[in-house]
């Protein structure tokens, strides 16, 4: 199946692509479906689950698609798909948000999510450069022992707001409340199908990925920074503009830095503790574009806390400009 996916026509690679896409997603929603209704079976508090199973279940077609990649030894692939990834969460889910309505901003997530979620980009650049210009076991292993700290931080904060009465706000957490529990059988039957679907879809996305990538004379890292990772963001993209339509975006930006974090501290980290990645002079570029949007970003949240219209714009236009750079290097 991979070969006939790898040497179909241009027009089938096209399909097996959205295919993929579709398995990545629906996989990943049933997967967490599944992961949550037996941990709520469990008695495990809301906010644990949501802000470890459901906030993950948003970074695992990333995931699915790095991992693979780096499995398969078209790495160059992992490291562009979480970057490109990023920096689409970033610049047009949030700036299409706050063209339709203006975005709040928490207090916290500029004191602490976007310093930490800039900090874990620097550490990217650092580690790829150093590595040499990869990203092996040790990088991997590093990424993770962070994901594993700041998993706990937020659950930390998260229950101490709740001791002091407050809610803790975020959306994973309020999609928990409203879930039903499943019986234990279904549950599983939905972890497994979430899970199959995840691996196949995964795989078609790269293998179809790669196959365009060839057959159109592009680079394995622009298809990740283009056509994968808009793929792998654009259930954010959908879900963000049906919130901002109904005025409810007040966690979004905070949603979005930290689907970036998890996507650096734990994609890259599962990935690199497979399989060494390569790290091109690409790559390191576009990190630095990354790193420079986040402090534009940051700079727009901290005037009147909040992303307007005017912000929102200049954010869209940033990543036009942005992606025909990397259409004509």
């Amino acid at each position: 199946m991979a070969d006939f996916v790898l040497n179909c026509n241009m027009l089938l690679a096209i399909v097996f692509l959205l295919v993929g896409f579709v398995f990545l997603v629906k996989g990943a929603d049933i997967f967490v479906e599944g992961s949550s209704s037996i941990a709520k079976k469990f008695h495990v508090p809301s906010i644990i689950i949501g802000l470890t199973i459901v906030a993950m279940g948003t970074s695992l077609p990333e995931a699915a698609v790095s991992v693979t990649a780096s499995l398969a030894n078209r790495n160059t692939l992992a490291v562009s798909n979480v970057v490109g990834s990023n920096i689409f969460n970033l610049m047009v889910v949030i700036g299409m948000c706050a063209v339709l309505t203006p975005v709040a901003v928490q207090k916290s997530t500029l004191k602490k999510d976007f310093p930490f979620s800039v900090f874990c980009a620097v550490l990217l650049l650092v580690l790829g450069l150093i590595g040499p210009m990869q990203l092996g076991h040790v990088d991997g292993a590093i990424f993770l022992v962070l994901f594993a700290l700041f998993i706990f931080s937020m659950i930390r904060s998260a229950l101490q707001a709740n001791r002091e009465g407050k809610k803790a706000e975020s959306e994973e957490i309020e999609s928990v409340e409203e879930m039903k529990i499943m019986s234990l059988p279904k549950s599983l039957i939905f972890i497994v199908l979430g899970a199959a679907g995840i691996i196949v879809g995964g795989d078609v996305v790269v293998n179809s990925a790669s196959n365009i990538a060839t057959r159109l004379g592009m680079s394995q890292t622009l298809v990740g920074l283009t056509i994968v990772s808009i793929g792998t963001s654009l259930p954010e993209l959908v879900t963000s503009v049906v919130a901002a339509r109904k005025n409810e975006v007040d966690m979004a930006l905070g949603n979005a830095i930290g689907s970036n974090i998890f996507n650096i501290l734990m994609v890259l980290g599962i990935a690199g503790a497979i399989s060494p990645m390569a790290f091109l002079t690409e790559n390191i570029i576009d990190i630095v574009v990354l790193l420079v949007f986040s402090v534009i970003v940051w700079i727009f949240a901290w005037t009147k806390e909040k992303l307007n219209r005017r912000e929102g714009i200049g954010m869209l236009l940033l990543y036009a400009i942005y992606v025909v750079y990397i259409c004509m290097r």
